[in-house]
């Protein structure tokens, strides 16, 4: 454990629920529907293909009960939709809505400039810093 007590992995979640926080509080500043942080991080790995809820469930690392009750909640939110699997007869697809691109979109924007805050507070370089170590191929994780 490093000297102040707090490990790299815990650095690392509370600087995720620091961007959560900020996007959060500005969308719903801005009057955009109010979602969770786990509706959040769904939203983060839906990418531009439709999936599945197993499909996300892996992606978040989360149960597949657990990405259901985000997707619900977005669904209800207007902000995604299930459609029929074409290749499937039994599962459905989860895709953002117009209104969930459109939150989408407006959330990336939002976090680049929650990004260009923390810049402004600890310095460019070392956001710059942190971003690259961040993008460095970490390769498979080790078993020690």
């Amino acid at each position: 454990m490093h000297a102040a007590g707090r490990t790299l992995p815990q650095l690392l979640t509370e600087a995720r629920r620091w961007f959560e926080e900020a996007l959060l509080a500005t969308m719903e500043e801005a009057g955009e529907a109010p979602v969770s942080p786990a509706q959040v991080h769904l939203f983060a790995v839906l990418g531009e293909q439709s999936t599945t809820v197993s499909g996300l469930a892996r992606r978040m690392g989360v149960t597949r009960q657990t990405a259901h009750q985000a997707v619900h909640g977005l669904v209800a939110a207007g902000l995604l939709e299930q459609v029929p699997d074409p290749s499937s007869g039994r599962q459905r697809l989860i895709r953002r809505t117009a209104r969930g691109e459109r939150a989408h979109r407006r959330a990336g924007l939002i976090l680049q400039q929650v990004e260009d805050e923390l810049a402004t507070r600890i310095g460019h370089r070392a956001v710059d810093a942190l971003r690259a170590a961040l993008e460095t191929p970490w390769g498979p994780p080790p078993v020690l």
